[in-house]
């Protein structure tokens, strides 16, 4: 039988959504406008409550960008339910709960690949350091070093207060 234990709780993703936040501004501070591209369906959530806190902090737009992506695949098949056009010439932030070999994120990256954008960066918030593609987080929540048969898994619950990162 395997052991759950926590790495973060409901209050210290909060900490690090806050403080992901306020990277975020201060590596945009200029932009007027910003998008998020948010892998379905956990790294979407976070990216609703990073904009969430940017909202109180910042009065920059901010689109949302939902990328479906099949992870079982060995090409890239994404939908998104936005057209990515709009992310042209302007900072996208490419968000997922957990960052482990990089190749979903790659796949996020690649749907951007015929769109001139002005920079793109990286919010996770578990990066476990076990990256197969060269792909880097700018902002992570915690970095860990975990081994190659851990399990991270994130929970973002409708109630905030029932959220948590678990090493299993």
């Amino acid at each position: 039988m395997s052991k759950k234990i926590t790495i973060l709780d409901s209050e210290q993703m909060q900490q690090r959504t806050i403080r992901i936040a306020y990277q975020i501004l201060e590596d945009s501070m200029d932009e007027k406008e910003l998008v998020f591209a948010a892998i379905a369906e956990r790294g979407y959530v976070f990216a609703s409550r990073i904009i969430e806190e940017l909202a109180k902090i910042s009065k920059q737009k901010v689109d949302l960008i939902k990328i479906t992506l099949d992870k079982e695949s060995t090409y890239l098949q994404a939908d998104t339910d936005k057209d990515v056009a709009l992310a042209k010439n302007k900072v996208v932030v490419l968000v997922d709960d957990v960052l482990n070999s990089g190749r979903t994120l790659a796949y996020g990256l690649g749907v951007f690949l015929n769109v001139p954008l002005k920079k793109m960066r990286i919010a996770v918030m578990i990066d476990r350091s076990h990256h197969s593609y060269p792909v880097e987080s700018d902002f992570a929540g915690l970095k860990l070093s975990t081994v190659l048969n851990e399990h991270v898994s994130v929970v973002f619950s409708d109630d905030k207060n029932k959220d948590g990162a678990y090493l299993i």
